[in-house]
């Protein structure tokens, strides 16, 4: 092979491995936020489809505002007229530092969530570069930046591909604020992990995966 020939190829090979997700990013005086490399959403949809949830950073000190997929690369699902995320873009992610043996210590003690939760000037910003990667076009009032795997059942605080605008469920009063359905099937979940009736990787695997059935798939209805 040429030098030439050699040098093309080896350019080819790194266009092909970037790939086309691009993403966003935003600055602030909390920090900049830093587009998640392409390689991430491979390895997020190949962990998706294993059955496996990608792991986040867990619980940080100082949050940043992070980088989201680019306008109009993710696409809503819809099971029964329930809203449900791009599986590439939103996955779910889950934290490090919630385990099944310190349930008493996180999730299932009073206030933990509080203690962990990004503040509204990090997410507020990531919202609304998350509502362009969704296309999402009403009320941002309406709609819910949600946790797929919420913070009660050890989802990843800020980690994106844990993190989605989720629109309002059907039946919702325009002008009302969220409140979707999903939020009480996280409650169901969260009461059966701390009760130790489900084991909390299952109850995240179920969330994760469709949460119009988790509690149907966990037996739990």
């Amino acid at each position: 092979m040429t030098t030439r020939a050699a040098t093309a190829a080896a350019v080819f090979t790194v266009l092909a491995l970037a790939g086309c997700h691009s993403t966003t990013s935003s600055s602030g005086p909390e920090g900049t936020a830093h587009a998640a490399p392409a390689q991430a959403t491979t390895t997020s949809t190949t962990a998706a489809s294993s059955g496996q949830l990608p792991v986040g950073p867990g619980p940080q000190a100082h949050y940043t505002v992070q980088g989201q997929a680019s306008p109009g690369s993710c696409h809503y699902r819809h099971e029964g007229g329930q809203p449900l995320p791009d599986v590439k873009c939103t996955p779910g992610a889950i934290s490090p530092a919630v385990t099944q043996s310190n349930l008493a210590s996180t999730i299932c003690k009073t206030g933990y969530t509080a203690t962990i939760r990004p503040s509204s000037y990090v997410t507020g910003r990531e919202k609304l570069a998350n509502a362009a990667s969704y296309g999402y076009t009403g009320p941002m009032g309406d709609a819910e930046y949600d946790h797929q795997v919420s913070l009660e059942l050890g989802g990843d605080p800020n980690d994106p591909r844990n993190l989605w605008v989720e629109p309002p469920s059907p039946g919702h009063k325009p002008g009302s604020g969220p409140n979707n359905d999903k939020d009480k099937v996280e409650n169901r979940l969260h009461t059966a992990v701390c009760a130790h009736t489900v084991t909390l990787a299952r109850a995240q695997s179920a969330i994760a995966t469709d949460w119009t059935t988790a509690l149907a798939a966990l037996g739990l209805t």
